[in-house]
C-alpha cells in the first residue's frame, strides 16, 4: 500500500514532466512562429557585423508594385515607396543596425510617393543620410529631405522643387488620319487631359489651379524639413535643377562628397571611430 509521501511525490513529479512538457512546447511554438512569420534572425538586415542599412532610391517613385513599360521599350527602373518604408522598419527593428544611408539616383516620381518616404525617414528613430549620387531632382530631392543630412556628389544633379503636367495631344494627328474624338462623358471634366481631344481654357485653368496646390505644398514641405525660410525654397521653385555644389551653396544639401563622407558623419553621430562603420552592402 501507498504512504501519503509516495502519493506526495508521485504528485510533483508529473507536475514537473508537465511543466516541462509546456515550456518545451511552447519553445517549439516559438521557433515555428518566426520562421513563418518573418522574423527570423536571417530576415535580419545585418550581418553581426556590418551596422549601417543601406536602401536604394532608383529610378521612379511611386506606390505601385512592378515596373512600367511601353511597347517596344525595356522596363523602366522602379523604387516602391512602400519596400522603402518596410526596409526603414526592418533597419529599427533590428538591434546591430545603428543608422540607414539612403542612396538615391531618381529624377522623381508621384508626389504622395515621394512624400511618403520623407515622413518615414523623418518620423524613424536611426540616424539617417541621403546619399544623391547622380541624381536627386523632384520627386526625388522630396523624398530626400525627410533625412536627417543630405549628402550628394559635387557632379550630381539636385533639386528640381516644382510640379509637372505637361503631356503629348494627338487630336491633329487623328484628325489628319481622319480619327475623331467621340467624348462621351458623365460630367463636364470628366475627359479633361485627354490626349486626344484639345485642352479648353476652363480645363487649362483647372490643372493650373491644381498646379498651384501641388507646386505650393512641395515648397512648403521642403521648407519645413530642411528647416529653412518658404521664402528662400520659393525662389528656387522654378523647377530646374542643379549641380551639387551649387545646391549646397543654396542650403539644399548639407555637404557635397560621397559614401565616405557619410561614414564620416555617422561616426560623428554616433561618437565611434570611422573604422566602426560598416555599410550592409
Amino acid at each position: 500500500m501507498r504512504t501519503l509521501k509516495q502519493d506526495l511525490f508521485l504528485i510533483l513529479a508529473w507536475a514537473v514532466a508537465a511543466t516541462a512538457v509546456f515550456f518545451i512546447g511552447l519553445w517549439g511554438f516559438g521557433v515555428w512562429h518566426d520562421e513563418w512569420s518573418g522574423f527570423n534572425a536571417s530576415w535580419n538586415i545585418s550581418d553581426g557585423v556590418c551596422n549601417i542599412a543601406v536602401a536604394s532610391i532608383n529610378g521612379d517613385i511611386t506606390t505601385i508594385d512592378g515596373a512600367a513599360t511601353t511597347e517596344g521599350e525595356e522596363a523602366l527602373l522602379i523604387t516602391n515607396a512602400d519596400d522603402v518604408i518596410s526596409f526603414l522598419h526592418a533597419a529599427e527593428a533590428d538591434p546591430n543596425i545603428y543608422g540607414v544611408i539612403v542612396n538615391i539616383d531618381s529624377l522623381g516620381g508621384t508626389p504622395v510617393a515621394s512624400e511618403l518616404i520623407a515622413d518615414a525617414l523623418k518620423g524613424s528613430a536611426l540616424p539617417s543620410v541621403a546619399l544623391i549620387r547622380e541624381y536627386g531632382t523632384s520627386g526625388a530631392y522630396l523624398a530626400a529631405t525627410g533625412a536627417d543630412t543630405i549628402i550628394a556628389s559635387a557632379f550630381s544633379d539636385v533639386g528640381g522643387i516644382g510640379i509637372t503636367f505637361s503631356y503629348l495631344e494627338n487630336w491633329g494627328k487623328n484628325a489628319k488620319e481622319g480619327l475623331s474624338f467621340v467624348s462621351l462623358s458623365s460630367g463636364k471634366y470628366k475627359d479633361y487631359g485627354n490626349p486626344d481631344k484639345p485642352l479648353t481654357a476652363d480645363e487649362r485653368t483647372l490643372l493650373e489651379r491644381d498646379l498651384k496646390i501641388y507646386h505650393d505644398q512641395f515648397v512648403k514641405e521642403v521648407s519645413e524639413n530642411r528647416n529653412l525660410p518658404i521664402e528662400d525654397i520659393s525662389k528656387l521653385a522654378d523647377g530646374s535643377s542643379m549641380p551639387g555644389e551649387l545646391a549646397f551653396q543654396n542650403k539644399l544639401i548639407d555637404a557635397t562628397g560621397n559614401q565616405e563622407t557619410a561614414r564620416a558623419w555617422f561616426a560623428e553621430q554616433l561618437s565611434i571611430n570611422n573604422e566602426e562603420i560598416i555599410f550592409c552592402e
